[in-house]
């Protein structure tokens, strides 16, 4: 058994069953034994892949992006280059090389990385010697101070949301509780929740992602009063609906939500027609949500795989390609369709580079 499992059950033996969202904020940032607080969890040795780690190209490609915006921008001679969830650093290291191409733009940033992890901001400071001197941050109120341009690459599918089942007598909310056994179990609050009044059958579940949607409009608020740009990736649906998204993973396979608390990654499935709505109520520009794949493509990662795998040993340019493909794969489970892109911008910005045909800076 976990630590935090033996934490869990005696909470809930003095406490009474926790909602899920108190749940996964427990399991992924409890101080001492919270999943991502004790652990690198990146890469093909850890529990899961992202795209910065599948290649060098999706992180040089949104530093370019991110220098195209800031010329959109009037080239601000300085601007805040905040990162959500930095991860190893991988992706801002790979962001701050491509920079490097667009005129006085690398000169005009000033990084900071909103992160909880001790762990990961080790890591985060050592991809980052010699690049940049960031500030880190653990929410993402203080990360925000004039023009800024916000990156969030699988964040936002991280931060704990409820859920609610319907059943006759109304919708009611999902908690984790205890069984005879006591083991770890899902069940059901006693009363219903009056303020869902959604028609759906039986066993329909519907999940509030109350703390996605609060960072998506405070960083829209700030984004319509003091300008910039924000690009959020991850995996998710374009438009909202029902169904139970929570799935745990550890060692690059999914697990029990329950079984190991602390020991796997638990996240959901963004619903970005909501983040989206969210974001305009609070004042920004959208743009999307599109694929990951129509996003790559338009900023232009063929050419980039291209030119890189011209370059490259035979071996090399098959991990190139290899990398490409996985980038854009199709199909339910593919990472260029399961992966979405919304990106939210001040109301005077025209269309973002990646949404319209906006020519990107010159490749080196």
């Amino acid at each position: 058994m976990s630590l935090l499992k033996a934490e869990l059950i005696r909470l809930i033996r003095e406490e009474g069953p926790l909602n899920v969202s108190r749940y996964m904020a427990l399991c992924l940032g409890h101080p001492r034994h919270g999943y991502y607080m004790t652990r690198d969890p990146f890469g093909a040795q850890g529990d899961f892949t992202t795209a910065p780690e599948i290649s060098q190209m999706f992180g040089e490609l949104l530093g370019l992006w991110a220098g195209a915006v800031w010329q959109m921008m009037g080239e601000p001679a300085s601007v805040r280059l905040v990162e959500l969830g930095p991860g190893r650093g991988t992706l801002m290291a790979d962001m701050l090389r491509a920079a490097r191409i667009v005129p006085g733009f690398r000169e005009a940033l000033d990084v900071h990385l909103v992160e909880i992890s001790p762990v990961l901001r080790q890591a985060q400071h050592q991809s980052l010697a010699g690049a940049a001197a960031p500030s880190w941050h653990d929410g993402i109120e203080t990360a925000l101070d004039g023009p800024v341009i916000v990156v969030a690459n699988e964040f936002l599918d991280a931060l704990p949301l409820d859920q609610f089942v319907k059943t006759g007598d109304g919708w009611r909310e999902r908690l984790v509780g205890l069984d005879a056994g006591g083991e770890l179990a899902f069940g059901l609050a006693g009363a219903p929740e009056t303020s869902l009044t959604m028609a759906a059958p039986n066993g329909s579940v519907i999940e509030q992602p109350a703390a996605a949607l609060a960072i998506v409009a405070t960083v829209s608020r700030h984004l319509a009063f003091h300008g910039g740009a924000a690009l959020f990736i991850d995996y998710g649906s374009v438009r909202s609906g029902f169904g139970d998204t929570l799935q745990a993973v550890r060692r690059q396979r999914h697990v029990d939500v329950l079984a190991e608390p602390g020991e796997a990654d638990l996240t959901v499935h963004v619903d970005f027609e909501r983040m989206a709505q969210a974001a305009r109520r609070s004042g920004a520009a959208t743009h999307g949500p599109a694929t990951q794949r129509e996003v790559l493509l338009a900023l232009g990662l063929a050419e980039r795989a291209q030119a890189l795998a011209a370059r490259a040993k035979p071996e090399q340019a098959e991990a190139i390609r290899g990398a490409f493909e996985r980038l854009t794969a199709t199909g339910a489970t593919g990472m260029g369709e399961l992966f979405k892109v919304l990106a939210l911008s001040h109301p005077g910005l025209p269309p973002l580079p990646g949404f319209d045909l906006h020519q990107m800076p010159e490749q080196a």
